[in-house]
């Protein structure tokens, strides 16, 4: 069932948001040469924590960390370490904040120098547009494929794959809710988009191909042939006029 948000719950909603974003933008400001995702984690958790927040990640199901630290082919959940970021490594920080009873999700792929290869800093464009594309296809009126289509078609159009084994989500009271947001799909077929949907909205893609492997920590996805994989992500409100981007 889907749940439409009332407008106090938007703004609850918005709230976490902003702590995700700002621990995004922090977070941005401390990664470098050397630093280890384990650094990176306890930043991004003392900082939510310093926002009467809870770092919405930790704990649940079992993941042991407050931050998503992906690096390279790392597609999701990765794992925070004493691992250190080398100058061509990308990294992919995924965030959600629990405050006053209401989530907000929000992820970024970064890179650790100017010396990422040419491929990463494409991957990341890409994937980023991708994302935008969707946001814009997320409106009152349309289909829930459209957002879908929208990420695949702006993907495959560059060359790369869509990973298909994980998808975005409704968002609220819930850290997941109704409906499921594959990043491939036919245009013009699914739900009718309404307003006081909340969704969050997440292309993760690969250079290769979609397939992915679990690590033995039993977390961390990888992509099967080893490529590099990156993930952007935002929370938005779908109203009867615009979307908002709430992260």
């Amino acid at each position: 069932m889907i749940l439409l948000k009332s407008s106090k719950e938007i703004d609850k909603i918005r709230a976490s948001c902003r702590i995700v974003r700002e621990t995004l933008d922090l977070l941005k400001t401390k990664i470098r040469t050397g630093i280890s995702t384990k650094e990176l984690n306890t930043i991004g958790e003392e900082f939510i924590y310093s926002k009467n927040a809870k770092p919405a990640f930790k704990g649940y199901m079992g993941y042991p960390a407050g931050v998503c630290t992906s690096i390279n082919d790392e597609i999701v959940h990765g794992i925070a370490s004493d691992r250190k970021l080398r100058e061509t490594d990308i990294i992919s920080l995924d965030v959600g904040v629990l405050l006053d009873g209401y989530f907000g999700d929000a992820a970024r792929t970064f890179a650790v120098t100017n010396n990422v290869s040419q491929e990463a800093k494409r991957l990341m464009e890409v994937t980023q547009e991708s994302l935008k594309l969707a946001v814009a296809a997320a409106k009152t009126g349309n289909r829930l494929y459209d957002i879908s289509y929208a990420v695949q078609s702006c993907v495959e159009g560059a060359g790369y794959s869509v990973v298909r084994q994980f998808v975005g989500h409704g968002i609220g009271a819930s850290l997941h809710e109704d409906p499921q947001i594959p990043n491939f799909g036919k245009p013009h077929t699914g739900i009718q988009l309404k307003p006081g949907m909340v969704l969050a909205i997440e292309p993760m893609v690969n250079v290769g191909g979609y397939e992915i492997e679990i690590l033995d920590d039993g977390w961390t996805a990888i992509t099967k042939d080893g490529s590099l994989s990156a993930h952007f992500e935002h929370t938005v409100y779908i109203s009867e006029k615009r979307v908002e981007i709430l992260t």
